[in-house]
């Protein structure tokens, strides 16, 4: 890159990230002064910017780059972790927010803490943090660091080795993301999360649309003309055993994987958390699950389009979309591309912080004081803590290149500690009222256990997909503590009780909004399976689409004719 071009991109960068930090700025202005208002945004947030934080807390560098080298070296399959993800934003959106909302819990060991009891909360604390802290931080860190490594040659730019350049990268972004979450709480976090997200939603549609346009010597319908009529198969959704996704996983842990992230996981529920009413709430829910349904179409059709141009010779198929996005962005856009990327890191990386932070405060901190702490305290505490694990990130992060079996493998590896035991006894505690806090935690170390040896013991032994494996002992874990709900009941049924005024009316609309939601999913993999593109549109495929649609009117036009009723306010 020339020196003219450098400093365009980085200028234009500079501004736009300056405009979303002035933005979240004035927007939180004198709102952070208080717990509620550093942790949960005053408990005011509305469905555009739960949408927006949900999303791009969820969507970084790692989906850029993973999802689009896996489209360009096998097939659609690995969209099944997005797309699917529309189910587990509609179990939030009826099942679990409205109890969230309604106990007005903070954390989900919160949760936890009132149905079972502080052990279990410690244990679940412990679980959050060993992975946020070792794993999942650092690894946004350092995934962002590789695309930006890849996007523009930092050690060349520079004058250092590959090593050096990414330890550097790596606190730039680390201290510049580490800025919203310290200093600007929740909402900040919401804020810029909701202006990157209208910036990768550009980026999004306009990589596939110049990569097409590139495809086809300047004709956008030329370029889909290829992708729909050769090498069909890279366009498959339906994995077969030699996939990164077999179909069959979409039925077993992909749902446990997904209810997990998506109704239970502290550093993305947190913004739901936040939500004004619970209306609001299951807008956002859902509104982000509409957003996963585009996913495939924003993040993988590039990868599709990257092996129609380049063929399947890229030395490493993480190259794909890097690649591209040289060769059809044009110059005078690296500069917003760059923001966006970036913004994508900062907004994956603050939630993380700021989630961090709160679980330490309110579920580690506070219930060790004899006495009440007061929210000035708290906030500062808060802060301390933000800064603390944004140091340890930075160090733990370069150490991640070293990884043996590679970054996704080591996410995967690791959340599989945590994620199922988490939902297991989120899900048993919500649906029986009989269970004691013992069977939780027998649970919750039988996974740890026996996953660990399932992983690093037996894993030559262990030939089923890693999916399976979480199913299977998901259904054991829930066996057991269903098991000693029977025969060492605790001596009084639990019963909930809501602790907040809140308008717990729900949204509308959310019930025709779930179907259009799960038919949108339906589509897709129709769209791309044998019986849609994959070899040519077969004769059931446009029925089968005509039906979904009628199905979608009916549902709309009788939610449309009722009158609108008045919800309940729950104390």
């Amino acid at each position: 890159m020339e020196t003219g071009d450098l400093l365009t991109t980085l200028l234009s960068c500079a501004f736009f990230m300056a405009l979303v930090a002035w933005i979240s700025f004035r927007k939180t202005r004198g709102e952070v002064s208080t717990r509620d208002g550093y942790f949960l945004a005053g408990r005011g947030l509305s469905a555009i910017f739960i949408a927006g934080s949900m999303l791009l807390t969820n969507l970084s560098a790692e989906q850029l780059i993973g999802l689009n080298g896996s489209a360009y070296g096998f097939n659609l399959s690995s969209m099944a972790w997005e797309v699917t993800a529309a189910f587990a934003t509609i179990c939030m959106a009826f099942i679990f927010l409205p109890r969230y909302l309604a106990g007005a819990f903070s954390t989900l060991p919160e949760f936890l803490n009132d149905r079972f009891d502080d052990g279990v909360r410690r244990l679940s604390v412990i679980l959050f943090m060993v992975g946020y802290g070792f794993v999942t931080i650092p690894s946004v860190l350092y995934a962002g660091s590789i695309a930006v490594l890849q996007l523009f040659d930092v050690p060349g730019l520079l004058g250092v080795d590959y090593s050096q350049a990414l330890w550097m990268t790596i606190v730039a972004i680390g201290f510049t993301g580490s800025l919203y979450a310290v200093f600007g709480g929740l909402k900040a976090v919401a804020v810029s999360d909701t202006l990157n997200g209208a910036g990768l939603l550009i980026i999004g549609i306009a990589v596939p649309l110049l990569g097409l346009s590139a495809l086809g010597d300047g004709n956008i319908s030329a370029g889909l003309s290829i992708i729909t009529n050769t090498d069909t198969e890279k366009l498959n959704a339906i994995g077969g055993p030699g996939d990164p996704t077999p179909f069959g996983t979409l039925f077993t842990g992909m749902i446990l994987a997904n209810l997990f992230y998506w109704c239970t996981n502290q550093y993305v529920i947190q913004r739901t958390l936040a939500a004004r009413n619970l209306a609001e709430g299951q807008k956002g829910v859902l509104f982000t699950g509409f957003f996963k349904v585009m996913v495939p179409f924003l993040m993988m059709i590039p990868g599709v389009i990257a092996f129609h141009m380049y063929g399947p010779g890229l030395s490493s198929i993480d190259l794909a979309y890097p690649r591209l996005v040289r060769d059809v962005l044009p110059g005078y856009a690296s500069g917003f591309f760059l923001a966006v990327l970036l913004g994508a890191v900062f907004s994956s990386f603050n939630s993380l912080l700021n989630s961090a932070a709160t679980l330490f405060c309110l579920d580690v901190y506070a219930p060790l004081k004899k006495q009440p702490v007061d929210d000035r305290t708290m906030v500062r505490v808060a802060k301390i803590a933000s800064i603390v694990i944004a140091l340890f990130s930075f160090m733990v992060a370069p150490l991640l290149q070293y990884a043996p079996e590679g970054l996704w493998q080591l996410i995967r590896m690791f959340t599989g500690f945590y994620n199922i035991p988490v939902i297991a006894v989120v899900i048993v505690g919500l649906f029986t009222t009989r269970v004691p806090a013992l069977g939780a935690k027998v649970a919750i170390v039988f996974h740890v256990i026996a996953y660990g040896l399932l992983r690093f013991v037996f894993d030559d032994d262990v030939t089923i997909h890693f999916l399976h494996v979480y199913a299977i002992l998901f259904v054991i874990e829930v066996g057991i503590m269903l098991l000693f709900g029977r025969l060492q009941p605790r001596r009084e049924d639990w019963s909930y009780q809501p602790r907040r005024m809140l308008d717990l009316t729900p949204w509308r609309f959310a019930t025709p909004c779930a179907v259009t939601l799960m038919s949108c999913v339906v589509g897709l993999y129709l769209l791309f399976s044998p019986i849609g593109l994959v070899g040519g549109l077969s004769a059931v495929f446009w029925p089968l689409m005509m039906l979904l649609l009628v199905i979608n009117i009916l549902i709309w036009l009788r939610q449309l004719s009722r009158q609108p009723e008045n919800g309940p306010v729950i104390s």
